[in-house]
């Protein structure tokens, strides 16, 4: 639901490097270069990225209070 601070598997700080990915995604830039560009270099780190969904505006929803 939320970026992970650091990769889980090299330890790599990767939280930081989420919003500049997403901007730079959104006006259309190609993955690969932009996670070069980022220094994610490793396959895992590259994952956290590719594979990360933001879930936490639909779960905020569902809130009871």
């Amino acid at each position: 639901m939320i970026i992970p601070i650091r990769c889980f598997s090299c330890g790599k700080p990767v939280g930081h490097l989420w919003e500049e990915y997403k901007e730079r995604i959104d006006k259309g830039e190609d993955t690969g270069k932009v996670l070069d560009s980022l220094g994610l270099r490793r396959f895992c780190c590259r994952g956290i990225m590719l594979g990360h969904v933001e879930l936490i505006d639909i779960a905020g929803e569902f809130k009871h209070g």
